[in-house]
């Protein structure tokens, strides 16, 4: 029963929240915007989308490759396809369930080159925190840099999401309390759930997470984190090019939507819903209210151009993996 409920709560509240927000995204828009919206893909140059794509693969690469850096020091080798097959079977399952894709990744490495589960997600959970440290250097950069849009874009969304249609703070408040009880819930579940397991997890675990203070080259792992982060950053870029409306948009601005976009990626499965929802939210505020449902449009066309296309990189690249993995261990050179 326990397990049942967790699950639901785990996979079912993210894909019905993402499927509201679709709802919202493109109910938002008059009948007028929704024609400039389809417009707008049509006459987009998708040449930039492509080499946007492009640069995905490469991040993709280069992420499986810096995994060997931390398998290595706890005696591990693995090979580079079966690495990156299990990153890409972890990226079609966190379209499903959100971040469930860092477990199966282990697994499917676990399954492949008998590496134990438990060594190997510790590794991940460590490129998960330099992730979050690379990204929130990015923030802090781009929050500097934009101080004023920072907390005007604050305030709009606020506006816009929570008390559009009241002067209360009530709706803010609600959504406060609904997320604090969930999140309440799923820790209870979740601790009850891995309480008996706990204790014989943790030791392998940690071992995992410390093997990046025994890497044996340091600069090749940071130098994949930067290759994977400018991968992510100028893959996003590139498809405001794709739009002459977009196209002139400064830098920051672009970086603003870029964080809002890494950040909605948490809350949905994929993203569903909110990423693009976001992206077209910070877009459209630098296009400007001389055509308020152009702008709109236009900015939601580019956010559900950035979102689908990855998407479906992801879903297509994954499946072929999930394909070509070996499904037993096997010895390798």
């Amino acid at each position: 029963m326990i397990n049942s409920v967790r699950w639901s709560l785990k996979v079912g509240l993210p894909l019905a929240f993402g499927i509201y927000l679709t709802w919202y995204f493109f109910n938002q828009m008059s009948e007028e915007a929704m024609n400039s919206f389809y417009k707008a893909l049509r006459k987009a140059d998708y040449t930039f989308v492509v080499l946007s794509l492009l640069l995905g693969i490469i991040s993709y690469w280069s992420r499986a490759e810096r995994w060997k850096y931390t398998l290595e020091p706890m005696g591990f080798k693995s090979n580079a396809w079966n690495r990156y097959h299990s990153l890409m079977i972890g990226y079609i399952v966190n379209l499903t369930v959100p971040r469930a894709g860092e477990a199966s990744r282990a697994l499917m490495l676990q399954r492949s080159d008998n590496i134990p589960f438990t060594k190997s997600f510790g590794t991940i959970i460590t490129e998960r925190i330099v992730d979050i440290i690379l990204l929130a250097l990015i923030t802090s950069i781009t929050y500097v840099l934009a101080y004023n849009d920072f907390w005007k874009l604050y305030e709009a969304m606020l506006a816009e999401f929570f008390w559009k249609k009241s002067e209360s703070y009530s709706g803010l408040w609600l959504t406060i309390i609904f997320g604090v009880v969930l999140l309440g819930i799923g820790i209870f579940l979740l601790v009850k759930s891995l309480r008996i397991r706990l204790f014989s997890f943790a030791k392998s675990l940690i071992e995992g997470l410390l093997s990046i203070f025994r890497i044996k080259n340091p600069w090749c792992y940071f130098g994949h984190s930067m290759l994977i982060w400018g991968c992510y950053v100028v893959m996003f870029i590139l498809p405001y090019f794709a739009f002459e409306e977009t196209k002139n948009i400064p830098l920051v601005g672009i970086m603003l939507a870029f964080i809002a976009g890494s950040l909605g990626i948490s809350f949905t499965n994929g993203g569903i819903g909110m990423y693009p929802l976001l992206v077209g939210f910070v877009t459209s505020y630098y296009l400007g209210n001389e055509n308020p449902d152009k702008s709109l449009a236009v900015a939601n066309a580019l956010g559900m151009l950035i979102w689908g296309s990855q998407a479906i990189l992801m879903l297509v690249m994954g499946l072929i993996s999930l394909y070509c993995l070996p499904k037993n261990y096997t010895a390798h050179e």
